[in-house]
């Protein structure tokens, strides 16, 4: 099963838009595990546990883990998801952006050391950063695109020299992901829900890759503009909230909690469909 293919399925089997983002802060953690980073693939699977009927995608975020040696623990928590929730895909939150045998080498860190079934890359270096990631059949590639972050606009907003109306840059990558560079369909875009006209023109420009759309929750997106802007029954969106679930609470309830904003958030993204 292709990366699209699982996305769809977990989109219609849990009722989905929802991606929970695995951001893991120890001095964030409940109680006796605040600041403790052995804790992390635990805290992580106990999210993971209590979503995994809920959830489109999860999105380990991997500076989280790599900041603290938790490398290990991230390959265990991936192989943790497969076990409980073989239907949700996994997207590593890598964004990395090299090229020829670097970029090869970050293709097998993704795809075979974690064993992920998409990762985030940022095009700025050109096709032939991405390719490599494109050469593991079946996986997926969310490429920067919009970002939710306002330094976004130092680049992506700029306007290029172009017979093709001048676009801006984040528009002439929307063209190449949904054109030249999906050369076998694994293409999608991230972009962020603080931007919802953006979603909006970025849709327009790529109406059939998937949407990766973080921002909603603690950075403030909002969740009703960001569906209405980007939702399409063949195209799906992933919309993304790390810290409103993981610490919906500091107490030994985390995980309960964690779930019940993660049913909240998947409710109100389904009441703004068209």
């Amino acid at each position: 099963m292709t990366f699209l293919e699982m996305l769809q399925r977990a989109q219609q089997r849990n009722d989905s838009m929802l991606c929970v983002g695995l951001d893991p802060e120890p001095k964030r953690f409940p109680g006796g595990w605040r600041g403790d980073a052995t804790r992390i693939g635990e805290f992580c699977a106990r999210i993971v546990d209590a979503t995994a009927d809920l959830a489109i995608a999860f999105k380990p975020q991997i500076a989280y883990f790599a900041a603290h040696r938790a490398e290990a623990q991230l390959e265990h928590l991936i192989a943790h998801i497969r076990q409980v929730a073989p239907q949700v895909p996994v997207i590593l939150d890598a964004k990395r952006g090299d090229i020829g045998s670097t970029a090869e080498q970050y293709a097998a860190e993704a795809f075979e050391r974690y064993g992920a079934d998409a990762v985030t890359l940022s095009p700025f270096m050109g096709f032939d950063s991405v390719q490599p990631y494109l050469e593991y059949e079946g996986k997926g590639a969310f490429l920067l695109c919009r970002t939710s972050n306002p330094g976004g606009d130092d680049l992506q907003n700029q306007r290029l020299a172009s017979v093709d109306g001048t676009p801006l840059l984040y528009e002439h990558i929307a063209r190449l992901a949904q054109g030249p560079w999906n050369l076998n369909g694994q293409l999608g875009l991230v972009v962020g829900a603080t931007y919802p006209a953006e979603i909006e023109r970025v849709r327009a420009l790529a109406p059939t890759l998937p949407l990766l759309i973080p921002g909603v929750g603690a950075q403030g997106g909002d969740a009703r503009a960001t569906v209405r802007a980007g939702w399409r029954p063949d195209a799906p969106i992933v919309v993304n909230s790390s810290r409103a679930i993981l610490y919906a609470s500091g107490g030994d309830d985390f995980a309960q909690a964690a779930r019940a904003e993660a049913q909240k958030t998947r409710a109100l993204l389904a009441s703004a469909k068209p």
